[in-house]
């Protein structure tokens, strides 16, 4: 269908959110048993915090995982914008696979090694991605 290869960069956005929530816990889960995290105590002190009682290379797993669930909700959103407009193929398309390759990289950095500066590089070309996709679905719309 016509202006719908967009929605394939959304779902593998959304496959690569579902991968870091495996990660997540996949780390996370070991780390709070060896920590003797007991989650209901967490749930009844205000002042206790997972990220004062697990590794930070654990909790940036769950960072990340929270950062796919902020900036690529506008991206969701666009997408489905120029898809049902018809403007979802070509150049938007390959701007979605770029905003996905970009997210990844995010992930990756974030999860593994964490460096705040190549983290912030790689966000603001993704948001560049993002930017340029909102303007081509207000182009489509107005």
């Amino acid at each position: 269908m016509v202006g719908m290869d967009i929605l394939q960069p959304v779902v593998a956005l959304a496959a690569w959110t579902m991968v870091m929530w495996l990660w997540m816990y996949a780390t996370r889960i070991p780390a709070m048993n060896a920590a003797k995290v007991d989650p209901d105590s967490l749930a009844r002190d205000p002042d206790a915090r997972l990220d004062k009682l697990l590794p930070p290379q654990v909790q940036w797993k769950a960072h990340n995982y929270n950062h796919l669930h902020e900036a690529p909700t506008v991206f969701y959103a666009v997408a489905l914008v120029l898809a049902i407009t018809g403007q979802g193929d070509g150049l938007n398309a390959q701007l979605g696979w770029a905003y996905l390759a970009l997210r990844i990289v995010h992930s990756l950095v974030q999860a593994t090694i964490n460096k705040v500066m190549a983290r912030f590089i790689v966000f603001v070309l993704s948001s560049l991605v993002l930017i340029a996709l909102v303007i081509h679905a207000a182009i489509a719309v107005f």
